[in-house]
């Protein structure tokens, strides 16, 4: 496996208020820093605290990065057909800034449609509204005019053109990332097509990367980040029972949505959410196994769905840097390496 950097990924989806949430949350990504991760990233959600714990993606990293001082923080993703993206653009333009340049931006159409509608938008037009957005977005950090003089964006920043990823599940949003010179964002899990409903994750994200890696201009280089659920414990039967817990919770909940229960045992449903849990020895194993793993350039790891209690988080996040990552061909970068240069665009 190739997995030339390593990412720590959060939803905050501890159990507690939202308030210690970010406060865990936090600790976990020091933690991260501390051994040696590359990058750490969070996700957008609006609204539903059980999808995911933070409305707000840009505010709660400049929190992070006045706690850590190497790892890049990215964003995994920002739904940018709910936001405007002038204030996105300022946005990010200060926190790179203010984070000394370690800003990596995942963009993505994302959100339920209750969360559009709650912004007075319908989820129906999700991809053009992303669209327009995109190119806005790119006018503004690109130094273009936004209103048809010479309004300009304050602070430039053309340097974070090459940091923007595309979050997609399908060949065509592949080749769509490829084409643009951005990085491609695969999803820890994704929904099996009706006709292959026994499909394994590389099954389905292999061809996705074929298309990117097809599209991608010549002279860029590849960023392909896989996320993926990752427990790992000192104890097989202490990961297995907190993933019962977890995935159980996890099932309830597709049920209520009327999505129906994705299985009925625990082995099920770790193979029905794609979940690399139990020993260093064990985690290590499975995601050998996972084909698309050796082709990313970015593993990212997360404890959704599991979501075993803070402390196990923290051991689980020193126990992949210690022995599951390296088994998989990652090195810690001394604090002055460099993660990529920046592809203009």
């Amino acid at each position: 496996m190739n997995a030339k950097r390593l990412g720590f990924f959060t939803r905050l989806l501890d159990e507690a208020s939202a308030g210690e949430r970010y406060r865990l949350a936090t600790e976990q990504i020091v933690a991260a820093e501390r051994h040696g991760f590359d990058s750490a990233w969070v996700a957008q959600h609006h609204f539903h605290e059980a999808e995911g714990g933070l409305p707000a993606p840009l505010v709660f990293l400049a929190q992070v990065a006045a706690r850590t001082s190497r790892i890049r923080l990215g964003t995994g993703i920002i739904t940018l057909p709910l936001e405007n993206p002038v204030r996105v653009a300022e946005d990010t333009a200060v926190l790179d800034l203010l984070s000394g340049g370690r800003l990596e931006i995942g963009l993505g159409t994302g959100g339920t449609p209750s969360a559009f509608a709650a912004f007075g938008l319908d989820s129906a037009e999700r991809s053009e509204i992303f669209g327009r957005h995109l190119r806005v977005l790119l006018d503004a950090w690109g130094g273009r005019p936004l209103d048809g003089g010479d309004t300009r964006l304050y602070p430039a920043a053309p340097q974070l053109l090459g940091r923007l990823w595309q979050a997609t599940f399908s060949v065509a949003g592949g080749a769509r990332a490829g084409a643009a010179g951005d990085g491609l964002m695969l999803s820890r899990t994704q929904p099996r097509p009706a006709s292959a409903p026994d499909a394994s994750l590389a099954d389905l994200q292999n061809p996705i990367v074929d298309a990117y890696l097809a599209a991608l201009p010549a002279g860029i280089e590849p960023r392909i980040l896989g996320s993926r659920s990752v427990f790992v414990a000192d104890d097989r039967a202490e990961a297995r029972h907190f993933a019962e817990c977890g995935l159980r919770r996890q099932a309830d909940r597709f049920a209520a949505a009327g999505r129906g229960a994705p299985a009925d045992t625990l082995d099920e449903l770790i193979a029905a959410f794609d979940v690399h849990l139990g020993t260093p020895e064990e985690v290590i194993a499975s995601l050998a196994a996972d084909t698309t793993l050796e082709r990313v350039t970015d593993l990212v790891v997360q404890v959704h769905s599991v979501d075993p209690p803070h402390p196990l988080i923290l051991r689980s996040i020193e126990l992949v840097a210690q022995q599951v990552a390296p088994a998989l061909g990652w090195a810690r970068r001394a604090a002055t390496d460099g993660i990529r240069v920046a592809a203009a665009r």
